[in-house]
């Protein structure tokens, strides 16, 4: 598969999660390949079964080090190894902020309990103390806080009669086995989902002034203005006619400016059959260097070329500030 994710995973034990999503990349639709794994202790039982199946590995001892060294030694070898996303597959280190921030959105882990119950340690032990019905693990996105990230993906794991946090912990092991793979490839390739995309896309065009949703020769439209006298000011089309990527199609200024950007960037924009002949621009949104900020700002400059002047009056105002 073309533009498949790179992935380097830390651990620091055995490395059954990791051992999971590298035997799930090598499933011939995965979208991701893990281009490296990564401990904080040469002993951890995972980095042979990466050697094993080829991997590149690199261990360093946390010991003596700040957290800040440590961790700026491992993303040297995540950067080194060309690693466009971090997986956490046991790494028992609590990170640097400042690794967790450059790492914004890019970073996964795997905790036992489904998250926002039971951060932390002692999981299990809390779930069962606490006379929960279920366990289970949650995949989610890492931030500075602890636990606290974006939730990707859940499985609940009931919790039996005569249940200990050993044994309740063997069924969510083999959970998490099911779900990080899963979670992993539908987070890396989410730019290629036509759901998650447009969910992207509804969010940022329906926050301006206005605007509500309406399909349109059965593509999702925004509107700005009334139910009557609203103007559309973008469309989000999936493999249009004429074209087999996933597209938002906004109005430009012109022709000159239209066909001025299909010749410096025809990877990105192209005209669109039925609306490039009124100077609507196509704009590819299933490829993984996608800038969201550009394409808000390409919402706001068509929205703002059909808005009623009631609504632009005061932006053309301040913009003269």
């Amino acid at each position: 598969m073309a533009d498949k994710a790179r992935i380097a995973i830390l651990i620091s034990g055995a490395g059954t999660n990791m051992a999971a999503l590298v035997y799930a990349s090598r499933i011939a639709d995965c979208p991701y390949e893990v281009v490296l794994v990564a401990a904080n202790d040469p002993a951890a039982g995972g980095l042979a079964l990466a050697q094993a199946e080829g991997i590149p590995t690199f261990a360093l001892p946390h010991k003596g080090m700040t957290r800040e060294a440590h961790d700026a030694a491992m993303e040297a070898a995540v950067l080194a190894a060309g690693a466009d996303h971090i997986v956490l597959a046991g790494y028992m280190r609590i990170l640097s902020d400042g690794f967790v921030q450059r790492w914004a959105g890019r970073m996964l882990n795997i905790h036992p309990s489904l998250l926002p119950l039971y951060k932390g340690l002692d999981t299990h032990a809390r779930a069962i103390a606490a006379g929960e019905s279920h366990g289970g693990t949650s995949v989610h996105l890492v931030t500075p806080e602890l636990d606290a990230g974006e939730v990707l993906a859940q499985i609940a794991v009931p919790i039996v009669p005569g249940d200990t946090p050993a044994t309740l912990a063997e069924r969510v092991k083999h959970a998490e086995h099911q779900l990080y793979p899963r979670a992993v490839a539908d987070y890396v390739s989410r730019w290629r989902n036509p759901s998650w995309l447009l969910a992207q896309l509804r969010a940022r065009a329906l926050a301006l002034p206005e605007t509500s949703e309406q399909k349109s020769f059965g593509s999702a439209g925004f509107r700005v203005g009334g139910s009557k006298s609203g103007k559309y000011f973008a469309y989000f089309s999936e493999r249009p006619h004429g074209h087999e990527r996933i597209a938002l199609l906004v109005k430009t200024s012109g022709m000159d400016e239209l066909h001025a950007l299909i010749e410096d960037q025809p990877d990105i924009y192209f005209k669109p059959a039925f609306y490039g002949a009124s100077g609507w621009v196509g704009i590819v949104l299933d490829r993984p260097d996608l800038d969201w900020g550009d394409i808000e700002t390409w919402l706001q400059r068509s929205w703002r070329s059909v808005a009623p002047k009631r609504l632009t009056r005061l932006m053309n105002i301040a913009d003269q500030f």
